[in-house]
């Protein structure tokens, strides 16, 4: 059974944000021979690797809000420069939009069932539709 990721996006105030971090990220990995792979280093391990391996994904809440998540491809054991072990979360770059949903202030990162994670939108339907700091007003009052 899969299950999911959600964590902070700490610094980003929009997912234009984001995404310049992600190109970073993955030119700097292309650059040092990991391949076409976003990371992000966090100090815990999910115990729940199996079942995030499985197709899980990572939801990025940006201002109180999920708003987009990235498909997880591997949880690597890492050492930082101070000797901690650590997990880097490899993600396929691509930012896939969700529907705007509300969530509090949390430190770290959180399982998120499949079931409780906030459906894609269409392809395109972020650019199309209301941008997405309307969206969450609009979702806040129930209307979308």
């Amino acid at each position: 059974m899969t299950i999911n990721l959600v964590k902070l996006c700490v610094g980003a105030e929009t997912i234009d944000d984001l995404e310049r971090w992600v190109k970073r990220r993955v030119s700097a990995n292309r650059a040092a021979g990991l391949g076409h792979v976003h990371d992000h280093i966090t100090r815990m391990t999910p115990k729940r690797r199996e079942e995030i391996l499985d197709g899980g994904s990572i939801y990025w809440v940006i201002k109180g809000n999920i708003l987009v998540r990235q498909e997880i491809v591997d949880l690597k054991p890492v050492v930082g420069a101070d000797g901690i072990g650590r997990c880097a979360f490899l993600m396929k770059p691509p930012l896939i939009s969700t529907q705007p949903f509300p969530r509090k202030a949390f430190q770290g990162w959180r399982y998120l069932p499949s079931d409780d994670a906030p459906p894609d939108l269409a392809k395109g339907q972020n650019k199309k539709g209301p941008a997405p700091e309307l969206q969450i007003e609009l979702a806040a009052l129930g209307l979308l």
